[in-house]
């Protein structure tokens, strides 16, 4: 018999998730499986989950092939028909060592080959903590699940259900075993990140927590957040961007479009001028912040002159790494039934998008030349800038240690130190 394996598809909170899934498969004795962790962000990510299924299939064919992640839970019929698939676990129940336990016993008989129950019911958010995923150098705590928005382009909602927090003295005391072990900087993920206490007793915010954290754990070297959404971000975020050095100077921004109409169809909360004042803002507390954003290309009834708002964005929040989304209709979204805009037209736009975000880049590369870094080495000949900027070391470095480099060149998109 043979240990499970796990092909991961999507998010960093997936990959996080993915992890977990290994200890508790591991700990339930499970033998001679494969386990696919799904994304349901796009369509294109259930044709990607749904051609791995038919690849892993073909590569084990005397294995039992799980399903899970958000795909499994947002259409689990999707993959019940599969002949190739053994068993759908839904996003709560993937997370619930009595399911691995129940998979590891009887994999078929009394086991229910569909384990999917609603996601919109569940209250709480998974307690299952690993201390170290990612590298060596650098670990990720979840400390929120879920989305309370119905943004009409997302089915990640109905995948992930309504928001949970992870209380804060559990994020601190995991955090602090993390620095125990040697980790010199630890990243906070959710889905939506911002939404982070709203559930919890007095309501705290995301500040809140940071400040929690920085305060009550003062050998933690470097502490960085992902995604999160600006029109949320509380005063006690934007005091400690401005006045604490160990939390990292790089924000990923949920901005999606820059055109007042496209953001009201897409039902955002915020409008163009919100993203403009929050850069700016965040700039003039800590001048050397970067940003990276999420932003869609050709949304239903997109004109060119929305589109070119959304160019337009780029520059004007001085935005660096950019994620761009070809828009494509997810079944079940109500963007889905809006007017559609031709795929040649959103290939054009993205590819523009693209372009503007590269030019970006090698600008912020370029204005680091002679700049001396703090950076987090990932591997003996790479690591990375307070801002997230990948640097290559001619000569090894200790990885997980903090260097002190001047960057000395720019080479293709690495820095030289």
């Amino acid at each position: 018999m043979t240990a499970p394996k796990f092909s991961n598809h999507g998010c960093r909170l997936n990959a996080y998730e993915t992890e977990a899934m290994k200890e508790l498969a591991e700990t339930a004795g499970l033998q001679n499986a494969v386990v696919i962790n799904t994304c349901a962000v796009t369509a294109e990510a259930v044709r990607k989950a749904r051609q791995d299924i038919r690849k892993l299939r073909r590569e084990n064919p005397d294995a039992r092939l799980i399903v899970t992640g958000c795909a499994a839970q947002t259409e689990p019929e999707t993959f019940t028909t599969m002949d190739e698939v053994d068993a759908v676990i839904g996003n709560t129940e993937k997370m619930m060592g009595d399911t691995w336990k129940g998979l590891a016993a009887d994999f078929i008989g009394e086991t229910e080959t569909v384990q999917v129950d609603d996601i919109m019911s569940v209250t709480e958010t998974a307690g299952h903590l690993i201390d170290g995923f990612g590298t060596r150098s650098r670990a990720y705590v979840q400390v929120q699940n879920g989305c309370d928005h119905r943004c009409t382009f997302c089915i990640i909602p109905y995948g992930r259900g309504n928001s949970r927090s992870v209380p804060a003295g559990v994020v601190v005391d995991q955090i602090k075993r993390l620095v125990d072990k040697g980790f010199n900087e630890v990243v906070l993920t959710g889905v939506d990140l911002t939404s982070w206490g709203a559930d919890l007793p007095s309501e705290p915010k995301l500040g809140d927590l940071v400040m929690r954290i920085l305060r009550l754990i003062p050998d933690l070297p470097r502490l960085r957040i992902s995604s999160i959404d600006s029109i949320e971000v509380d005063e006690n975020l934007m005091q400690a961007i401005a006045t604490e050095p160990r939390l990292m100077p790089h924000l990923h921004l949920s901005l999606q479009h820059g055109d007042d109409m496209i953001l009201k169809r897409m039902k955002r909360r915020h409008l163009r001028d919100d993203a403009i004042q929050f850069a700016q803002d965040a700039k003039k507390l800590r001048p050397d912040m970067t940003f990276g954003a999420d932003i869609i290309a050709g949304f239903p009834t997109e004109t060119d002159e929305m589109f070119a708002n959304s160019l337009a964005l780029v520059t004007e929040c001085d935005l660096t790494w950019l994620h761009v989304f070809p828009y494509s209709p997810r079944p079940g979204t109500p963007a889905a039934r809006m007017p559609q805009v031709n795929g040649k037209a959103i290939k054009m736009r993205a590819a523009a998008l693209r372009s503007a975000g590269e030019t970006q880049v090698q600008r912020h590369l370029q204005a680091q030349v002679g700049k001396t870094h703090q950076i987090l080495m990932e591997n003996p000949s790479m690591g990375r800038t307070e801002q997230f900027t990948e640097v290559s070391f001619a000569n090894p470095q200790t990885e997980g240690q903090i260097v002190t480099a001047i960057i000395l060149a720019v080479q293709d998109k690495q820095l030289i130190a």
